[in-house]
């Protein structure tokens, strides 16, 4: 009985140091957690998309709108794990220069949707500056986007597979970080399709 009444604790501990071990490493990487993993501290919510917090990730499943930096950043590396089903249009847009309404007419999107009707723009493509042929899917899984902007040089690393390499574009030079819900391919007699689960944790962020 000794020893199955310290097994609880330990295991616990253990727990504890394997949940601490990926930020602790992204802090020795020099990277700030963008996102607590309890709230929504240092984000907006622009739009009408449903995002609430699940078991440590901005969550999302209805609606059409963002979540949103509360600051802007120029240079700088993302690191973003993220999780969509299938039927999911999402994306990381970066240096958004009007944070109240946000679109490629304004911004940077990384990609993130495997049903986009022109796939060279889907998943992994910077829409608009960088296609990607083929184009990678992410539905189904947890993934990771790895995003460098450096001036006006962009590359984007989906999975360890880089999808955008150097691209140059120097239209917006800084602005806000938001992560997207959106509407997906029209159904039916083009009734609006706004579901599709969205999921983002560990959204780590080094400047310059």
């Amino acid at each position: 009985m000794m020893k199955r009444r310290t097994l609880v604790p330990l295991l616990a501990a253990t727990a504890g140091l394997a949940a601490g071990g990926n930020r602790a490493l992204a802090q020795a990487e020099g990277l700030t957690p963008l996102f607590n993993g309890r709230d929504f501290t240092g984000w907006d919510r622009v739009g009408d998309a449903n995002w609430r917090v699940e078991d440590g990730a901005f969550v999302a499943d209805r609606g059409n709108g963002f979540l949103v930096t509360q600051r802007d950043y120029r240079d700088f590396h993302l690191r973003a794990e993220f999780y969509v089903d299938t039927t999911a249009n999402s994306g990381i847009f970066i240096r958004c220069t009007n944070p109240t309404t946000i679109g490629t007419a304004n911004a940077y999107e990384v990609n993130i949707w495997d049903e986009r009707p022109e796939q060279r723009y889907g998943t992994g493509a910077i829409v608009d500056v960088a296609a990607v042929d083929p184009m990678p899917r992410a539905s189904g899984r947890w993934n990771l986007y790895e995003i460098t902007a450096a001036g006006d040089v962009f590359t984007v690393v989906l999975n360890g597979q880089k999808t955008a390499d150097g691209v140059r574009n120097a239209q917006f030079a800084t602005g806000r970080i938001a992560l997207q819900h959106g509407l997906g391919v029209p159904g039916p007699g083009g009734a609006v399709n706004d579901r599709g689960v969205v999921r983002f944790r560990k959204v780590d962020i080094r400047v310059g």
